[in-house]
């Protein structure tokens, strides 16, 4: 279901860790689309130092979700500046708040088309992250901040994650595997909105 008028939108959900953000760059690589990562258009706000950038860094901090509106405006300005019809937005929406603000928001402005979930066990996402965070230097990837988004992904994001499946948006992949074997899986998922 494309709708001609209306920008796509691919949601891409899946634990911390679980190499969203490898498969949305390959994504992007192969097919131009655009990528827009909740978490990073929020740290950019941060970094700007905006009223808004210094709420928003108070929530990160205590590892608390930032209120929706505030995530909506930004993925809806993002969006139109860009000028471009296909969106994968990463990590959102994360709660049944962040889904219901969605629908509120930007439930008329764009064609949810389906919802890529990168199935991963928190055994190999944990290993993932203690080793981006020598590299990253983000300030969250430390083993007790870890172990709290794990769970604050389990009570939050599944009870969302089971909804799409619900209504038949989901598509699951296993995201064990190698970067180059989870994206053939996922040029499969995304074949109907490629046309490949």
């Amino acid at each position: 279901k494309m709708a001609t008028d209306l920008p796509n939108v691919v949601f891409v959900l899946g634990g911390p860790g679980s190499g969203k953000g490898t498969q949305c760059a390959r994504i992007v690589d192969t097919y131009g689309w655009v990528h827009l990562s909740a978490g990073d258009l929020l740290r950019a706000e941060v970094a700007s130092g905006s009223p808004d950038g210094e709420m928003i860094s108070n929530y990160i901090k205590e590892g608390k979700i930032v209120p929706v509106e505030v995530t909506c405006n930004l993925l809806r300005k993002a969006m139109e500046t860009s000028g471009k019809k296909n969106f994968l937005i990463d990590g959102f929406p994360r709660n049944q708040n962040n889904y219901d603000g969605w629908n509120r928001v930007m439930g008329e402005a764009a064609n949810v088309a389906m919802v890529l979930f990168f199935d991963c066990s928190e055994e190999v996402m944990r290993k993932r992250l203690l080793g981006r965070a020598e590299t990253s230097g983000r300030t969250d990837d430390n083993e007790a901040t870890i172990l709290k988004r794990f769970r604050v992904f389990q009570e939050e994001s599944m009870p969302v994650i089971a909804q799409f499946e619900q209504e038949g948006l989901l598509r699951a992949v296993s995201a064990e595997q190698t970067p180059d074997e989870v994206f053939e899986v996922v040029r499969g998922v995304l074949s109907p909105l490629t046309g490949e």
